[in-house]
């Protein structure tokens, strides 16, 4: 379970402008690396991405995803080793069909698919690695606030 509660990942941003808040699950030997990368290159990307480290994507439970939607979170990344790259042998492919069970979840109950994306990387990736962070930052900035955030959220992102 997610113990962050929304308030405590709070997207930086000038008074009245909404942001995003994105969590990216990021595996521990390609994804998170290339994250790590990207922070030793001075790589930029959107302060409102909170990296959670994952010893691999194929342990990342549904619920995990679908929990921090409930608690407001408006947009999920996860991130994995390349295929046929992954440490665990599968656990990347099981997260792409995880993953893709939970977009189609998303749809149904009118969330949108479109706010969660899976990618795959290798360490050395860290260009990819913020090229895709920011893809999803500007998806989810184009969708709005997640219809599941708690209304009181929602008034003070400016929706109704």
């Amino acid at each position: 379970m997610i113990q962050t509660q929304p308030e405590e990942i709070a997207s930086p941003a000038p008074a009245g402008r909404w942001e995003p808040r994105i969590l990216a699950f990021c595996c521990n030997y390609c994804a998170y690396a290339a994250a790590d990368l990207a922070g030793s290159k001075r790589m930029q990307y959107s302060a409102n991405v909170r990296i959670i480290h994952t010893p691999c994507t194929g342990k990342i439970e549904m619920e995990h995803i679908l929990d921090a939607f409930e608690k407001g979170i408006d947009g999920v990344l996860v991130a994995g080793c390349l295929e046929g790259g992954c440490h665990f042998l599968e656990g990347n492919l099981r997260a792409r069909k995880h993953t893709g069970r939970i977009r189609e979840i998303l749809e149904e109950i009118g969330v949108g698919a479109e706010r969660l994306k899976m990618v795959n990387f290798s360490a050395a990736m860290a260009p990819s690695f913020v090229e895709h962070v920011e893809g999803i930052v500007e998806t989810v900035r184009a969708l709005g606030p997640s219809p599941l955030k708690p209304s009181i959220q929602r008034e003070s992102a400016g929706e109704p």
